[in-house]
């Protein structure tokens, strides 16, 4: 039956001693929406990072506000958060959530060369909120790209992950602890 749920053996996403499974597949093996209805509201937050690496001649360009289309950080700090607020729009098996709060941190490194982005998004719902983040953050860095790019065409997206998440049944969970 599309769309009912299944957790034992292959077909629903785990292994054949019971193992972790895949929320998002059923019994038959197909893709369904999880059904959240019967879990509870709690405050959920995730937090994703992510960089695009650059030239120092761009980086240079993106931290004097010398890009010729304009305020690099600004547009994609609001490009950020725009796709947060669509997140459910983008990606076909994600619940359509409401944000608390969404926010976007860019920052040009010197070092990479390049600019690093943290995103991060909260609400009280019987879902998380990590693909919110993920595509908050991605987009950020899309927006860097085709912004820079006249500067730089070999610039690099890279290292994009969710980094923290709270709330929920699993809890709290950040990037390099257990």
């Amino acid at each position: 039956m599309e769309g009912s749920g299944g957790a034992a053996g292959r077909g629903a996403g785990g292994d054949v001693d019971g193992g972790p499974r895949l929320s998002h597949v059923g019994a038959g093996g197909e893709a369904h929406m999880v059904d959240v209805g019967a879990k509870p509201a709690t405050e959920r937050f995730a937090a994703a990072e992510g960089a695009v690496r650059m030239s120092a001649a761009a980086c240079a360009l993106v931290a004097a506000n010398a890009v010729a289309k304009g305020d690099v950080l600004a547009v994609a700090r609001v490009a950020g958060l725009m796709a947060a607020k669509r997140t459910a729009e983008l990606i076909p098996l994600c619940h359509p959530v409401a944000l608390s709060h969404a926010a976007v941190e860019l920052a040009v490194d010197p070092a990479l060369p390049g600019v690093r982005v943290r995103a991060t998004a909260s609400t009280v719902a019987g879902t998380g909120v990590e693909m919110e983040a993920l595509v908050a953050a991605t987009a950020a860095l899309l927006t860097v790209y085709d912004m820079a790019k006249a500067a730089d065409r070999g610039m690099v997206v890279e290292g994009v992950r969710v980094v923290e998440k709270r709330g929920g049944r699993s809890g709290s969970w950040r990037a390099g602890s257990a």
